[in-house]
């Protein structure tokens, strides 16, 4: 439930405006199976409604607009036993990014804090995704043996040259400016002016009108553009392996630290993650989310993700037993299976 015994995903019409509040800021707004379903059909209520214009996604506490899907949640059903809960809950996130990506309404993120993971695919799909002085932005998840899904198959590889590569394989997180920079971020706002942003748009208001006129200048870019350079030249090669051979002739501190941060990674995850973006470049939107709905199957049945939740969420011992513990011994054959047609039905991502 949600921290204040309300709702965990809150629903409002103001005006021409449709408004979305994840509810969870103790849990830094992670996404439940029942907010996924929620938000999905008043989403659908919205598409069919003439009367909201404009949808508003926001997310309570100040401290993360959304951290991602409720990974704890994912572990509880496997380990018990639940395996149609897991796949449930992969479809309905999968399902409405989906939904955001085909609104045909405005879908405005007003992002204050951490936005990851599933966060980012309830924003980044959307028409304006409004960074704050406070955004930090990261797909995370070779950290805890997954991958960057959530759409991340056809986002990050279309980031300018080998930035989205970097950002999957790393995990890093990034600020304002940087992504603002490589198009993650379209506008930049105080996060004390979202509440008059909410007021203006629910009065009707055109949409881009708002948004410029509470727009402040972009912070400076970070990392991710001050050393756009090297990251071209080193996560151009077509290896993980050759990636970090490269990073460690570099020489540089950022290339010292980047691959001391792979390392700490399940080799499995940036197997697969480098196989991903390789294929996501040339995959329509709806092709990249049935991807990833095949990889994240995969993976299910493996050891990493579980593994990888348990030191980082449940035991909170930060050292992972990745199996196998190194990327000689990643086998071929299970890449190749990860995006490869399961056994069981697949859902549907296009209209």
């Amino acid at each position: 439930m949600a921290d204040s015994g309300e709702a965990e995903i809150l629903f409002e019409r103001r005006g021409a405006l449709g408004l979305v509040t994840l509810n969870r800021p103790r849990a830094l707004n992670a996404l439940t199976l029942a907010m996924l379903t929620a938000m999905q059909a008043q989403l659908d209520a919205w598409a069919g409604d003439a009367a909201v214009t404009r949808v508003v996604l926001r997310g309570r506490g100040g401290r993360a607009f959304c951290a991602g899907g409720d990974i704890r949640q994912i572990h509880a059903l496997a380990t018990a036993g639940d395996h149609a809960g897991v796949d449930a809950f992969w479809r309905a996130e999968y399902g409405l990014d989906a939904s955001v990506k085909r609104f045909a309404k405005p879908v405005i993120s007003l992002i204050e804090g951490l936005v990851m993971g599933g966060g980012n695919g309830i924003s980044v799909h959307g028409s304006h995704r409004v960074s704050s002085e406070t955004y930090s932005f990261a797909m995370p998840e070779v950290g805890i043996g997954l991958f960057p899904d959530v759409g991340m198959t056809y986002v990050l590889p279309r980031l300018p040259g080998l930035t989205g590569t970097y950002l999957a394989l790393t995990g890093a997180r990034i600020g304002p400016g940087d992504a603002h920079a490589v198009g993650l971020a379209t506008h930049h706002a105080p996060a004390g002016d979202f509440d008059a942003l909410v007021e203006a748009l629910a009065e009707g208001a055109a949409v881009d009108a708002v948004l410029a006129d509470h727009a402040r200048p972009v912070p400076e870019p970070g990392v991710l553009v001050a050393e756009r350079a090297r990251i071209d030249a080193c996560f151009a090669a077509d290896t993980v392996g050759q990636i970090l051979a490269r990073l460690d002739a570099d020489g540089s501190a950022f290339a010292a630290e980047t691959a001391a941060l792979m390392r700490t990674r399940s080799p499995t995850s940036l197997t697969l993650v480098r196989e991903q973006m390789r294929r996501g470049a040339t995959l329509s939107f709806p092709q990249a989310m049935l991807t990833e709905y095949r990889m994240v199957s995969a993976l299910m049945r493996g050891p990493d993700f579980f593994e990888g939740v348990r030191a980082a969420v449940i035991d909170k011992d930060g050292a992972p037993a990745w199996n196998p513990a190194t990327l000689d011994g990643v086998e071929p054959g299970t890449i190749a299976a990860a995006f490869a047609p399961g056994p069981a039905p697949e859902p549907r991502f296009d209209p």
